[in-house]
């Protein structure tokens, strides 16, 4: 076990290393002042409470859905749908918030119930297609998110308040409903402490109750789990529903201590951040929270040095992928080594010790 924390660290630093390398490659050959860019990267996130508080809310959001992203990897169900997820979770919110009329405490309750359980059915169809159809919910997560995307766009440009906003946003929420902000005039709230928080709670889940020791037997070897007559559909369907509420709660901070409103597209890229997230801690949620912070600190600097320098194009989005491409590739292979090593094993277990079949 300390061999493979080993091993996971030295990838993990390896990565964050290639992305801070990334990042000042791009300053230096297209920075105005490349000079003065390299030290707001560095320490801007430092220098002002905005700043500050804004890096450690893009820190929340990372912890929430890189949780859900985490149990959903080592139960053996990749969702690569929590862009959509996050999205329909605050749409789920906004859009209760502005309908329903109840006391503040019961109505912002409600909103949360609701995006909760939208996010995860919204998980639940693909653990269906699995036990039903056999369809792998690696894929079938994805093509959700993406049909469910364009129609909440659809949603929000046919609601009453497109006329209002431009067709780009639903109405806000009223201010009884939003999060006070603790680090003005960030965006942080409470959402940071409640992230802190879940992921030392996912951990016990995951590797200290007999369900998540069941789950990692799925995910390491699910043949070995179908034999000793551990059920596929419990650990589908409530791995991805928690993966799925995960990500919608998510949506649901993001929506009441960020935007207070659900406008198109506010979800962008926090399924993939939070699959970064997932696949650089080695799916462990205490892991979770140091990564969550660096990837943070180097996208919201990043993205600040973009528009400091006038940059055509966003380097944390460069950044973004160097990042996913260099984790899916170390994924991919350690898959590989782990098939190959149960082949091997398997082969040499065929075999008697004189040397004949046994």
């Amino acid at each position: 076990m300390k061999g493979l924390a080993g091993r996971q660290l030295l990838r993990t630093t390896a990565t964050i290393l290639i992305a801070l390398a990334a990042c000042c490659t791009l300053i230096l050959l297209f920075g105005k002042t490349p000079a003065a860019a390299m030290q707001s990267l560095f320490f801007g996130n430092f220098s002002s409470p905005y700043y500050f508080g804004s890096m450690l809310n893009t820190a929340a959001f990372f912890m929430l859905a890189g949780t859900g992203s985490a149990i959903s990897i080592k139960s053996g169900n990749m969702n690569l749908g929590g862009e959509g997820q996050v999205y329909l979770g605050g749409f789920t919110a906004c859009l209760v918030l502005n309908s329903l009329r109840l006391p503040a405490f019961l109505c912002a309750t409600a909103a949360l119930l609701l995006s909760l359980s939208a996010g995860a059915a919204m998980a639940c169809v693909s653990a269906f297609l699995e036990e039903k159809r056999g369809a792998r919910p690696l894929l079938t997560s994805f093509l959700l998110s993406a049909a469910a995307i364009p129609l909440i766009d659809g949603f929000i440009t046919s609601s009453d308040a497109a006329r209002t906003t431009n067709m780009l946003a639903l109405p806000p929420i009223a201010e009884e409903y939003r999060l006070p902000q603790l680090l003005p005039p960030s965006p942080l709230t409470a959402s940071f402490f409640a992230a802190l928080a879940l992921c030392p709670a996912a951990w016990y889940l995951m590797f200290k109750s007999r369900y998540g020791s069941r789950m990692q037997v799925w995910g390491t070897a699910p043949l070995f789990a179908r034999f000793a007559g551990y059920s596929s559909p419990a650990n589908s369907y409530s791995a991805l529903a928690l993966s799925g509420a995960l990500h919608a709660l998510t949506g649901f901070f993001a929506v009441t201590g960020c935007y207070y409103t659900c406008h198109k597209g506010f979800s962008t890229n926090m399924g993939w951040n939070a699959l970064n997230v997932a696949l650089l801690s080695g799916s462990n949620p205490l892991s979770v929270i140091p990564v969550s912070l660096l990837l943070a600190w180097i996208f919201t600097s990043a993205s600040r040095v973009s528009l400091t320098q006038g940059f055509d194009f966003d380097i944390a989005g460069i950044v973004q992928g160097i990042i996913l491409f260099s984790v899916s590739l170390t994924y991919v292979r350690g898959l590989r080594n782990r098939k190959g090593r149960t082949a091997s094993k398997a082969g040499k277990d065929t075999k008697s010790p004189a040397g004949g079949k046994a």
